[in-house]
């Protein structure tokens, strides 16, 4: 029997097509779970949570399935706010390795998912050994390098953690992150490493390990279990079964990120870990204008609606923060910025760390456009609109008024303008 798993077009047509006769059995067969249109497994937002008791649909955090009352918002305080569990691990009898990307110092939905991966394969290591009548524990490691601005590792499911940083490992460090990463092999014999398949340094750290310990890894996998592992292959339109190996570069989504339970993040000794030759150096990274950025691959996108009417300062405003110009399809449309910067399902899909939108409602193509999106910011007048919905953070008043205050801000971030808005000179107490 071939080893490779083809996907269902017909099934997944019928899962995104609502109106489709057979979509309720389909959803209603899949227990909570259905396949999206990339292959990858995706939880049925409608079978989570609970109908309360005036009729609004609740979900609660705190319960593994979802059902049940009680719940409390993450950011709100309750006297009755419940303390979750620590997970403890006193002496590991073995490890598994995490590498996460750690872009901009901190994790990414990609590392998280990882991460929960990582512990899914220490609970069966565990229940194997229980059925052969052993006791096992598994730790996991997270192997961390250069700046850490990351303040929740323990939510995150770090059970123990190695944090190199030497100068030698700050920027672009590819030969010292090896040679870092064979001495922990090395030292701990950890039973898996895993790695995010990502272009921010995870894919090409995990194939270099790979080469040097002479290993086949596991590329672009999604679903592993400590015996098989499926990866996509062929342009994503088939599935590889494969054996487990020790090192897997694994896809977003191969794992439910950890955020029931708080871990120790328990930090490890690996002061006998030193690089001595290196023949890559990282001057560090060049100034370069961010309009000149696709928007494709822009980070931090500056992004204007209808609600903007000082065009001037909007550009003013994007040179300030760095950030490379963004535009509602209304926006393009009255000639005020050019086709190439329209963000939406019907200009460019976007998938930037940072994005602001000012003065954009959300209509449904240009929210299709931010799926992708980490963190997005909305500057509207209008507190009930799509985007403030979408938001992480969302600010209510005058564009043109708030854009003035955050130019000021970043002047005097700079070290270029005191906070009152007054001019700087070089040496002065406020620009030291």
């Amino acid at each position: 029997m071939s080893d490779i798993i083809r996907r269902d077009p017909r099934t997944e047509w019928i899962v995104r097509n609502r109106l489709h006769p057979l979509h309720e059995s389909v959803i209603n067969a899949s227990v909570g779970e259905v396949r999206g249109p990339t292959g990858l497994l995706r939880k049925n937002p409608h079978k989570v949570g609970f109908i309360g008791p005036n009729g609004i649909k609740r979900i609660d955090r705190l319960k593994g399935n979802g059902q049940g009352a009680g719940a409390v918002g993450r950011g709100k305080s309750s006297a009755n706010e419940p303390v979750l569990a620590v997970h403890q691990i006193e002496t590991p009898d073995f490890y598994i390795m995490v590498a996460p990307d750690l872009v901009g110092g901190r994790l990414t939905s990609h590392d998280k998912d990882v991460l929960g991966l990582a512990h899914k394969l220490c609970r069966t290591y565990e229940a194997d050994e229980r059925d052969q009548g052993r006791s096992s524990q598994g730790a996991v490691v997270a192997v961390c390098f250069g700046e850490l601005k990351e303040e929740s590792l323990d939510l995150a499911g770090v059970d123990r953690l190695i944090h190199l940083q030497n100068d030698v490992f700050e920027g672009f460090a590819p030969e010292a992150r090896l040679e870092a990463v064979a001495q922990i092999e090395q030292m701990y014999q950890p039973k898996h490493w895993l790695f995010p398949d990502s272009i921010h340094g995870g894919a090409d750290l995990g194939s270099r390990l790979s080469a040097r310990l002479g290993e086949r890894p596991a590329v672009q996998a999604w679903q592993v279990d400590t015996q098989n592992t499926v990866c996509r292959g062929a342009s994503s339109s088939i599935d590889i079964t494969r054996a487990t190996p020790r090192i897997l570069l694994l896809l977003e989504e191969c794992g439910d990120a950890i955020d029931e339970t708080r871990h120790e993040a328990k930090a490890l000794d690996v002061d006998a870990v030193e690089v001595s030759t290196v023949n890559i150096v990282d001057h560090g990274l060049m100034d370069v204008d961010p309009n000149a950025i696709p928007l494709a691959e822009a980070e931090f996108i500056l992004s204007a609606g209808n609600g903007i009417h000082n065009w001037e300062q909007f550009h003013d405003a994007a040179k300030a923060l760095g950030a490379t110009e963004g535009a509602s399809r209304v926006a393009v449309d009255d000639g005020f910025m050019p086709r190439f910067r329209q963000v939406g399902a019907t200009g460019t899909w976007v998938t930037a760390r940072v994005y602001v939108a000012v003065g954009i409602s959300g209509a449904i193509q240009h929210m299709q456009g931010i799926g992708q999106c980490d963190k997005v910011v909305a500057i509207n007048t209008d507190s009930g609109c799509d985007m403030v919905k979408r938001a992480a953070l969302s600010v209510i008043g005058d564009s043109e008024e708030i854009l003035e205050e955050l130019v000021k801000i970043v002047h005097a971030h700079k070290g270029q303008v005191s906070p009152e808005g007054e001019t700087l000179e070089k040496g002065s107490e406020h620009a030291a």
